[in-house]
């Protein structure tokens, strides 16, 4: 199959027959083989029934629906493990990505060789509420990631099969695949300007809150990438580096009254000085740290994964 199209969506029910009718009439002039995957995010409209409707009409309409309503990436990762198609395309359901996107992305990942393109919405419909917060939450993305991408959030995104099959994205992970993907060794990452059209139906699934929620998650995955396998290395040397920096102060005060006993000069006690508590605290902390990168390694080397590596190719036998 040339092409899967997963369209997550919460109470989209009046989008989704133009959608649906549009993404078809698009794929259909390419004469390409193709899946749409619908996954229904538990809708509390009539979303569910449109999608049976439009998959006894359309055998290639496939459709996944949540007892309730978990998010976009897990809506995306059951999209992900269903989809069989060489080049996987991601869109909103609210018809604010347009499908006559979807020809060039589908050349780009088949015949120019990039593992994921990441549309970008340059000119954008939106309230400035959400725009400013976007682009102070995509330029902070890039400098920690140095992924050269405008838009993060995008949702209009293509990716080749081994790319979807290598990433799992959960929590509010959705927006960095692209940087799991980079991590997983898929490091052709390109970018499109993609035409962002205004919402014709129903209003924002999305606040504010997800520019927090957004960024701690970025936190975790730059973590979990870098140090998944290995967290003494991160938590070990920084717990080394305080212990070490707290005992110096330590030594460095008891030191300090030593000499001054011997040479009769005034002394003030150890634990009069605030230098002390902070040393103590250094100390304090740097066990800690170094007590849970010990403990990081006795999980991780109980996961059942810890040898899991993305094999590209083999040859002999």
């Amino acid at each position: 199959m040339d092409l899967s199209i997963i369209i997550p969506l919460y109470n989209e029910d009046e989008s989704l027959p133009e959608l649906h009718d549009w993404i078809k009439r698009v794929v259909e002039k390419e004469n390409l083989s193709y899946e749409i995957i619908f996954v229904d995010d538990g809708s509390n409209d009539n979303s569910w029934q449109v999608i049976e409707d439009l998959s006894g009409k359309n055998p290639n309409v496939k459709g996944i629906k949540f007892r309730r309503n978990y998010g976009k990436s897990a809506a995306l990762y059951s999209g992900f493990e269903q989809a069989g198609g060489d080049v996987v395309i991601t869109m909103d359901a609210d018809l604010q990505d347009s499908p006559d996107e979807i020809p060039e992305l589908f050349h780009m990942i088949k015949d120019d060789g990039y593992d994921l393109v990441s549309g970008w919405k340059k000119k954008r419909h939106d309230p400035i509420s959400k725009t400013i917060p976007s682009k102070f939450f995509n330029y902070v993305t890039r400098i920690i990631s140095h992924i050269k991408l405008h838009d993060f959030n995008c949702g209009l995104k293509a990716y080749r099969k081994e790319v979807i099959k290598s990433v799992e994205v959960y929590g509010e992970m959705h927006r960095y695949i692209p940087v799991l993907a980079k991590q997983a060794g898929f490091k052709k990452i390109g970018e499109k300007i993609v035409q962002h059209r205004a919402r014709q139906y129903g209003v924002s699934k999305f606040g504010l809150e997800r520019f927090i929620n957004g960024f701690l998650d970025l936190l975790s995955v730059v973590f979990i990438t870098r140090f998944g396998k290995r967290p003494m290395h991160f938590f070990g040397i920084w717990g080394t580096l305080m212990f070490l920096f707290g005992g110096g102060i330590t030594v460095w005060l008891i030191v300090e009254k030593l000499y001054r006993l011997a040479h009769h000069l005034t002394i003030r006690e150890i634990t009069d000085q605030p230098l002390f508590y902070i040393a103590l605290v250094l100390v304090i902390l740097g066990v800690q740290l170094f007590l849970a990168g010990f403990l990081g390694e006795l999980v991780s080397r109980s996961s059942s994964d810890r040898n899991h590596y993305l094999i590209e190719k083999t040859v002999g036998k």
